[in-house]
């Protein structure tokens, strides 16, 4: 690495930068990044971590929710003495002890379709945590009019999926589910039950997947849902094309919907 790093961020990201996939330029690409968490529950928890430990130089993190005990057994960037309090301050509290060389800011709100452009704004890269269908629609359709990379996952009991999203040149959300009715009644975590590590396992991937997207580093999963089931441990890739008639990305889309978000 080169003088453009101090000497701290020469010891502390060494051990990836040695890779021969990553080198300096890679890392220059993470501390200039800015990447939007949304969701700092079982899935944004490892992302989070993830992403200050690897060195984005700029992450927001989004949730205007307190934690719950309920909370505690899948989202480990919480903890008991902060129940009650708001989620995004305290966990951009503790990533600031993890990496003082990086840019932590929290947006203690819940994302919706009056404030997502504004909460996007500036970013290289999204982060989708949340755990509601409609959220994720929404947040498809802001990163596909504002052109930014997204990462999308869902986990619920021993199942999980991850896909990752280039607007403009591969499939979007929608594209990939393209029949999923964002009014039926969605189960949540605590209703249906969750694995914690199946969580950090997802997570993980999407922390992999947006240093991927953001450094130039390796085959992203686009125009991918991998799908895993922690049960047996199977892994399916199923493969997804972007749609021309997509009402999100596609002709499909109502002329109405880029004043929306």
């Amino acid at each position: 690495m080169t003088e453009q790093f101090s000497d701290a961020e020469l010891e502390r990201y060494s051990p990836q930068v040695v890779l021969p996939e990553w080198g300096t330029a890679a890392q220059l690409a993470l501390r200039d990044a800015s990447v939007m968490v949304i969701g700092l529950g079982a899935l944004g928890s490892p992302v989070a971590t993830y992403l200050a430990a690897a060195g984005v130089g700029r992450i927001g993190l989004v949730d205007g929710d307190v934690v719950e005990l309920s909370n505690l057994h899948r989202q480990p960037l919480h903890f008991t003495p902060e129940i009650g309090c708001g989620k995004a301050d305290g966990a951009a509290h503790k990533l600031g002890f993890l990496n003082p060389e990086i840019e932590v800011v929290a947006y203690p709100a819940n994302v919706d379709e009056n404030n997502v452009a504004a909460i996007l704004t500036g970013a290289t890269c999204v982060v989708d945590c949340t755990d509601s269908l409609s959220t994720r629609f929404l947040l498809n359709q802001a990163c596909v009019d504002a052109g930014l990379p997204l990462v999308e996952a869902g986990v619920l009991g021993f199942e999980g999926i991850v896909q990752s999203i280039v607007p403009g040149r591969t499939a979007c959300f929608r594209c990939a589910f393209p029949f999923a009715d964002t009014q039926a009644a969605e189960p949540t975590g605590r209703e249906a039950g969750i694995v914690g590590a199946l969580a950090g396992v997802i997570g993980s991937i999407q922390a992999l997947e947006a240093i991927k997207l953001i450094a130039g580093i390796g085959q992203p999963l686009t125009d991918t849902v991998l799908s895993i089931d922690g049960r047996d441990m199977s892994i399916r890739r199923v493969a997804v094309a972007r749609q021309d008639d997509c009402t999100a990305c596609g002709s499909g889309k109502p002329a109405s919907t880029e004043a929306t978000v």
